[in-house]
């Protein structure tokens, strides 16, 4: 039974169309910085003897946050972010070291993406002699577009910010965690000073206290996936057509509300880190998310609601007068919408009722907030189901104004009754923007129309008309109708001022919903393409694993399926395999899987164990840009630069054809170079490539072992190529005999005598290599050496993991003594597995 945490929040957690410039000359003046409607034209000039990768700008969904960033100006590149989404009203806080390319900053950015950005004035360059900030370069390059607005220094205050945290902030649980988190991080804090700072002066936009969720965003508990990454894995948007649902995202996306969406979203770019966490969602999805149909008939009548978005317009607006209908009417709409909501959150809470899952049971405690059903009953009974103020004689003027328009409608069906028959036509009336008018079919209309009738159109076979009493009519109608409006205005903002003292009961009913309606989505996929719960046990082992995206393209059938094996004593892995054998997509498959299992999703497979990984870190193969600033290996060499930084023991780093933007020999070196790096780091490493002296080169390090993707021979016709497919990860290197050069030496048709000679030689000179092989001593040490952390590998994982009885336990390890002795007894029968 998992044990209810401390804070509800930690089960909570819950963002890439390419985009590359041309480096150019620096513009000399802040004037010239790029504005909201023009692409970026230039970046700052690279200093020399640096490089630094391009990443690409997030295009899955418009930028709807203002972010203020803060950079303190130590060598640690300390850096503050504080983002308000506009529709929503979220508040997010982030702290962070960063590195020198600004990877994390740009990670969390895209995690909101901006419509703004703020920096300190100090930021911009003004001048050669002051240049911009290399974070707001990084910005420009990686958001063209969005504008970056300089706000004086003097607000970036530490004391203002926590004074609008605490202003500010939501009377809820997680209020004294919130103030108490930011209470040291003096980045974060002057950076929400300049925030709001900008938002009531330049946005016109005050908030009412305590209505806002403010949170701390911790960034420990997530794994970091940088933009490239998500992009060339298609995470949450496909790379060939920007409105196609083939990405992670489209594939198990079946929510119904908004904030789930949101929710999924966020999850999929930063899944979360907690394996308590990441078990207690799963534990909800293999109990096929208890009462699955109740739950759904629960959902659908919320379906495309924006439960925060409607918090956040009652929570900005009720400190700003209204005078004018337009935004009154706005505002009886809103609470109607309030109203739906409300009414439907209890069909959620009793479809949760008795659920065994320590998860739903918090989801189920969220929505039964006793302050939810206060502020239902004070909607309800305050409202008509017109949005009218429901009690009469509330207010006397009201009640006139409400009489008045009745009275006016009424006088305009009386007029439409009388016209019809005093000219007897079947005139009926139609509502638009200026008021009503009348409507006539064609063929109901003999001639042309009687005298006093004006304004006549035809549209779509219909006649639309208007007459001076209608005229006359419409405008006190719309008189009456703006008074009642206004009227109404001020006993709506009474009701917001009452709802607004139990807010904080609203924003955990849209977190509780947000949440289950991501599980319900989670198990709907899991049911429909038949996945398997994963397990976290320190090892990543996956049989038969699917691509997720490519199976939802795929013909039932034809997706073949693949195997994993990756732990301590085989963490770098050696993948090779002609172009077309299905290299990349192996690479990508054990990315995909592993960001669905720690999202809290099944995954697509027969078993599925995983670890638990702080960073998934790629460089995988794109088509050439002309655009690119950066040569293909330069970027390479950028990229490889991150890669290496940023990797740790328990990250996930996949790598496809490194070093093909030079020439082959500086090629293997720099792969071979980079490859001891990650190996000394002891990541999780699968390392697509060509280059077969890699095999040789690395095959002496313990932690090594090669791969490949299997061809099969099927004809010696010069017809065709002769070879098949197969798809399938198999052990060890590819045979020689089936050198593709060979064969396409063949096709083009050369003399039998050359090929002949061509074999003899490629053949005699692989028998001599293994030979050597064999028989070199330093061979011999190394395969030693693999057997031995084979072995202790082994055992930590029966110690850590194993669930066997006593004796097939012994049996179990029994068996490593004989591996072991065989290793040593015959080190000439080596294995690359």
């Amino acid at each position: 039974m998992l044990s209810r945490p401390s804070s509800n929040r930690r089960f909570f957690r819950g963002a890439s169309k390419p985009s590359s410039r041309p480096v150019t000359s620096r513009p000399t003046t802040a004037q010239s910085r790029p504005t909201s409607d023009q692409s970026r034209p230039w970046t700052a000039q690279t200093r020399p003897g640096t490089v630094r990768p391009t990443t690409s700008a997030s295009a899955l969904q418009e930028g709807s946050h203002v972010i203020a960033l803060l950079e303190g100006r130590g060598v640690t590149r300390e850096v503050g972010m504080a983002a308000l989404d506009r529709e929503t009203g979220r508040v997010m806080l982030v702290q962070l070291a960063d590195c020198q390319t600004y990877v994390k900053t740009l990670h969390q950015m895209h995690l909101h993406p901006p419509a703004l950005v703020l920096v300190p004035d100090t930021f911009l360059s003004t001048s050669d002699a002051s240049p911009a900030s290399m974070l707001v370069e990084y910005i420009y390059e990686e958001f063209p577009g969005v504008p970056v607005e300089p706000i004086g220094r003097k607000y970036w205050n530490e004391i203002g910010g926590l004074e609008f945290v605490s202003q500010l902030c939501v009377e809820d649980d997680e209020r004294a965690g919130t103030l108490l988190a930011v209470a040291n991080k003096y980045y974060a804090l002057s950076a929400i000073c300049a925030l709001f700072k900008h938002a009531e002066t330049k946005l016109n936009t005050r908030f009412a206290s305590g209505s806002l969720r403010i949170r701390y965003v911790p960034v420990e508990g997530t794994m970091m996936i940088d933009p490239d990454t998500a992009r060339n894995l298609e995470l949450v948007g496909n790379m060939s057509y920007k409105k196609s649902t083939h990405s992670l995202f489209g594939t198990v996306n079946h929510t119904y509300t908004a904030m789930a969406a949101r929710l999924l979203r966020v999850n999929i770019l930063s899944p979360i880190t907690a394996q308590t966490t990441i078990d207690a969602r799963l534990d909800v999805v293999e109990g096929r998310l208890e009462r699955f149909t109740e739950v759904r008939t629960g959902l659908k009548p919320l379906n495309k609601m924006d439960f925060d978005k409607l918090i956040a317009c009652l929570a900005s607006s009720e400190t700003k007068p209204t005078i004018a209908a337009k935004p009154a009417a706005a505002r009886v709409s809103q609470m109607l919408d309030l109203r739906n909501v409300v009414r439907n959150l209890p069909a959620l809470q009793k479809a949760l009722e008795g659920s065994q899952s320590q998860l739903l049971k918090i989801i189920h405690e969220m929505l039964s907030d006793e302050r939810l059903t206060k502020i239902e009953r004070l909607v309800c009974s305050s409202l008509n189901e017109d949005g009218a103020p429901a009690k009469a004689n509330c207010n006397r003027l009201l009640d006139v104004a409400r009489e008045t328009y009745k009275e006016n409608v009424g006088d305009i069906f009386a007029l439409n009754r009388t016209l019809s028959d005093t000219h007897g036509l079947p005139l009926s009336l139609m509502y638009q923007e200026a008021g009503f008018v009348f409507s006539l079919r064609t063929n109901e209309l003999d001639g042309e129309l009687p005298r006093g009738f004006i304004n006549a159109t035809l549209k779509k076979g219909k006649w639309t008309f208007t007459s001076m009493d209608l005229k006359k009519m419409n405008a006190r109608m719309k008189d009456a109708l703006d008074e009642t409006l206004i009227l109404s205005e001020k006993i709506i903002q009474d009701l917001v001022a009452e709802i607004l003292v139990d807010m904080g009961a609203l924003y955990k009913a849209s977190e509780a919903v947000a949440l289950l309606d991501m599980l319900w989505s989670f198990a709907h996929t899991s049911i429909m393409h038949n996945y398997v719960r994963p397990e976290f046990t320190g090892t990543l082992a996956i049989k038969s694993g699917r691509h997720p995206i490519l199976e939802t393209i795929k013909s039932a059938g034809s997706l073949v399926p693949n195997d994993v094996y990756c732990d301590d004593s085989s963490s770098f892995q050696i993948v090779q395999g002609p172009n077309m054998s299905g290299k990349s997509t192996y690479l990508r498959q054990v990315g995909l899987l592993t960001v669905l299992a720690m999202c809290g999703c099944f995954v697509p497979a027969e078993y599925a164990s995983f670890r638990i990984h702080d960073a998934l870190l790629t460089r995988l193969s794109n088509d050439d840009d002309m655009e690119k600033s950066l040569s293909t290996f330069a970027s390479e060499m950028a990229s490889s630069a991150m890669i290496l930084g940023l990797a740790s023991p328990q990250s996930l780093v996949l790598i496809d054809e490194l070093g093909r933007g030079t020439s082959p020999r500086e090629g293997v070196g720099i792969s071979h170079a980079i490859a001891e790096g990650l190996i000394e780091l002891k990541s999780f490493v699968f390392f697509a490539t060509h280059f077969n002296e890699l095999t040789t080169t690395l095959s002496r390090q313990p932690s090594v072992i090669n791969l490949h993707l299997s061809v099969q021979r099927t004809s010696d016709s010069k017809a065709d190529f002769g070879v098949t497919f197969q798809y399938k990860i198999v052990d060890g290197v590819p045979q020689e005999s089936s050198h593709y050069g060979l064969e396409l030496a063949r096709l083009a048709d050369l003399p039998q005598d050359v090929l002949t000679e061509g074999k003899r030689v490629a053949k005699n000179l692989a028998a001599l290599h293994a030979r050597h092989e064999e028989n070199s001593e330093s061979s011999k040490i190394a395969i030693r050496r693999k057997a031995l952390l084979r072995l202790r590998t082994q055992l930590t994982q029966a110690l850590d993991h194993s669930a066997l009885p006593d004796e097939e336990l012994l049996a179990y390890i029994g068996r490593f003594q004989v591996d072991i002795a065989k290793a040593f007894l015959y080190p000439s029968r080596r294995s690359d597995t």
